[in-house]
């Protein structure tokens, strides 16, 4: 799984240079798939989900501006000042990784780019606490918290997930909940934090497409995602971007959120 995230996590850098205004979604779902084919993986998403994978449509989801998460990949062109959430996951050697990023094309505005911040810094966040001793209650609540505290709202019927030989796995991660509640965090656990934050209610419905969901109130929302090993008590990101910190990586338990 930590050689699958490395390669999805240089696929998605790549998707990521290539979402810009005037780029149809289509494009960077056919970009993905053929990065993922050469680096000798499967789509996790693209295929039947009796088959392990996750019964979508498209090798990844492209989500703009309302659109929370599973946007389907079309020919829709990407405006300038779109917020534009890019998911990909990765079958490698029999295992799974997954991972989102929200970016913000061209000149957005302000208040939207401190909604994609602070939904980076949510995840950071929640990665802290990911550590044995501690419980996934504490993860969602975590989260909850931080978001809360900045004026914005977490999505509560969509969560982030176990992973391994599966796609998704137990246990539900919530992004909200009670301290020192769920199922503690154990050695060498797998999984997926993925806050979904909004910038208005928290509200969702899904599409007549059957597959994305929206904020019912249409307010824009962010995405951040990675997949997470229990390694030694710490949490250890295995779909890290080059480039990316985290608290876990120091000798001690510094705050670095404000480093970004």
């Amino acid at each position: 799984m930590r050689q699958g995230g490395r390669l999805l996590a240089s696929i998605m850098g790549q998707v990521m240079k290539r979402a810009a205004p005037g780029v149809a979604t289509k494009e960077l779902d056919d970009l993905a798939e053929r990065l993922i084919d050469e680096a000798g993986g499967k789509p996790s998403f693209k295929g039947p989900v009796s088959e392990g994978h996750g019964g979508f449509p498209a090798t990844m989801c492209v989500s703009i501006n309302e659109e929370i998460v599973h946007g389907v990949p079309s020919e829709r062109v990407i405006r300038e000042g779109d917020v534009v959430s890019l998911d990909i996951g990765m079958l490698y050697e029999g295992f799974h990784t997954d991972m989102a990023v929200t970016v913000a094309t061209g000149t957005a505005d302000p208040e939207i780019r401190r909604l994609i911040k602070v939904t980076k810094k949510a995840l950071k966040r929640g990665i802290k606490v990911s550590r044995s001793g501690n419980r996934f209650g504490d993860i969602g609540n975590t989260i909850e918290r931080y978001v809360s505290s900045q004026g914005f709202c977490v999505v509560r019927e969509l969560c982030g997930h176990g992973i391994g030989r599966k796609l998704h796995e137990d246990p539900q991660i919530l992004n909200y909940g009670k301290r020192h509640s769920g199922p503690a965090i154990r050695e060498g656990m797998t999984f997926c934090i993925e806050p979904m934050v909004t910038r208005g209610d928290w509200h969702i419905e899904k599409k007549k497409d059957g597959q994305c969901y929206v904020t019912r109130d249409r307010s824009w929302a962010a995405h951040f995602e990675h997949t997470i090993a229990v390694v030694n008590g710490r949490p250890d990101v295995l779909t890290r971007l080059p480039g990316e910190a985290y608290p876990s990586d120091a000798d001690n338990d510094r705050e670095e959120d404000d480093q970004e």
